[in-house]
């Protein structure tokens, strides 16, 4: 098997706890895991929805890179339309500095119209929105000044005074659900993160390498330190000592997770179709991996075998678990499945 990692994803959702003990819990959490030997942490932006309670990712993850050593970290994504591309390249810029070089930068132009809308950001705009601001990002990053003339972004002759740490910009990540963002993730080479059934993520992978390997050397690449991009697929994880554990936990939490999820689309009389509250519907749609150590661990073999994938991208924070269920999860993952797949 070729080398593997495994990652945090997280919406900080909230729980029924004051935000300072959510916000405290998390930071424990993503201590265990820099010591555990986690890639990555990855954090989602939302507005406006208990699924979010980091919506200025880029505060909290300034705590993380205080309260760790050696985990990378970034958004996935910042919702590009909601910034100001000069404000949000400083930002990269100190958190960058500040980590000593451990920024991943996820990028997207936001899912949910309603978010965008909250801000006075019309969806249908959002994509030239987002990839003028892309664009804007990556020569920020790069040059010592900073000139666009763009349809809704201007500058002219900015001086750059601060710089990131990692040249000649930290690592773009993209969010893939098509086969539109699967082609735009490769011709830019940005590590891919994608969901959904194995067979799926396999074809998704399989498109991707093609189209990177066809624009490797493309000026469009906005990752040309990455020699081996990172190809992944989130997935909500509880671990517990055995499979009735495991499930008697799991199931009722799936639910709140989904109405979490699901909350504002439903305040605006519609639901996406595609996500389900039945924990069992999920496992067999591949999006969650439930049950005691040694189920976990046939299950992520079986993503890592058949997927195409290199990274897994794990969420143990969700829904009704508590911070003890959650640090428990993730200890018994660390200890007993992880070693599996991460030993040299």
């Amino acid at each position: 098997m070729d080398r593997t990692a495994f990652g945090i994803f997280d919406h900080l959702e909230r729980r029924e706890e004051p935000l300072e003990h959510l916000y405290e819990g998390r930071l424990q959490l993503l201590e265990t895991a820099d010591k555990a030997g986690f890639y990555g942490y990855h954090l989602a932006e939302h507005h406006a929805t208990p699924l979010g309670m980091a919506p200025s990712p880029g505060i909290f993850l300034s705590a993380v890179a205080q309260r760790t050593r050696r985990l990378r970290f970034g958004p996935l994504v910042y919702l590009l339309p909601l910034y100001n591309p000069l404000r949000l390249i400083a930002e990269i810029c100190m958190l960058d500095q500040l980590s000593g070089g451990r920024l991943e930068v996820g990028v997207g132009r936001g899912v949910s119209p309603f978010e965008l809308a909250y801000h006075g950001v019309p969806f249908i705009e959002s994509r030239d929105i987002f990839e003028e601001a892309l664009d804007i990002l990556v020569a920020g990053l790069r040059e010592q000044r900073l000139s666009y003339r763009g349809q809704h972004y201007r500058y002219t002759d900015v001086p750059m005074e601060l710089t990131p740490k990692q040249t000649p910009n930290p690592p773009f990540w993209y969010g893939v659900s098509t086969p539109q963002s699967v082609v735009f993730a490769a011709r830019r080479g940005m590590h891919m993160v994608s969901g959904g059934p194995i067979p799926g993520l396999k074809t998704t992978v399989e498109a991707y390498c093609q189209v990177r390997e066809q624009h490797k050397n493309s000026l469009e690449n906005v990752n040309p330190q990455v020699a081996v991009p990172k190809m992944g697929a989130i997935r909500h994880c509880y671990v517990a000592e055995t499979d009735k554990e495991a499930d008697a936990v799991a199931r009722p939490s799936y639910r709140v997770f989904f109405h979490n999820l699901v909350k504002l689309w439903r305040d605006f009389r519609t639901t996406p179709m595609h996500f389900t509250d039945d924990l069992d519907i999920a496992r067999k749609g591949d999006a969650v991996i439930v049950g005691s150590p040694s189920a976990v661990r046939d299950e992520v073999a079986r993503f890592f075998e058949q997927s195409g994938c290199n990274y897994l991208v794990l969420s143990f924070a969700w829904g009704s678990l508590t911070q003890e269920q959650s640090q428990r999860s993730l200890e018994l993952f660390a200890a007993k499945v992880m070693p599996e797949f991460t030993k040299l």
